[in-house]
């Protein structure tokens, strides 16, 4: 196995699905006190989120607070109520490149623009014959940290 060619920095995101944002958004915005920082609505995806923050600069954690536009439509990002977790890494196309000849199964959309702004691509949670490696039932997402988020947490 050839050396690794990345490095996983830290937490960027936690995202949290629902059938519900306004259930979500009263634990984590009225009682918690999260603010909310954007909003993200993706047919493709059939996601419709809250984008909070829990820190600052970049300490920042996003928190996504999610639910389908269609219930009945995959992704389903209310059925697992911790819909993936985000990390971010200094080398994303390293990254892809290294873990996918390494047995690592990704999810079908490639490398793209996230809800954040960030390049994104997700580690699938399930394995196959082919890619041995996943998640194994958590959908991991990885982030292309920008250089003040690399310089602060390498």
């Amino acid at each position: 196995m050839t050396p690794r060619p990345f490095k996983v920095l830290g937490i960027q995101q936690v995202a949290i699905g629902g059938t519900s944002k306004e259930r979500l958004r009263t634990l984590w915005v009225d009682k918690l006190g999260l603010p909310i920082t954007g909003n993200f609505v993706s047919e493709r995806e059939n996601v419709d989120e809250d984008i909070c923050a829990m820190g600052h600069g970049a300490f920042k954690v996003e928190v996504d607070l999610m639910q389908p536009i269609d219930p009945d439509k995959k992704p389903a990002v209310h059925t697992t109520p911790l819909n993936h977790i985000g990390l971010w890494i200094d080398d994303l196309s390293a990254a892809v490149q290294w873990l996918s000849a390494n047995g690592v199964r990704f999810a079908p959309g490639g490398i793209r623009t996230g809800a954040a702004g960030y390049d994104i691509c997700f580690i699938h949670p399930k394995s196959s014959d082919e890619f041995p490696v996943a998640g194994e039932g958590v959908l991991i997402e990885l982030v292309q940290a920008p250089p003040e988020i690399i310089a602060a947490l390498s």
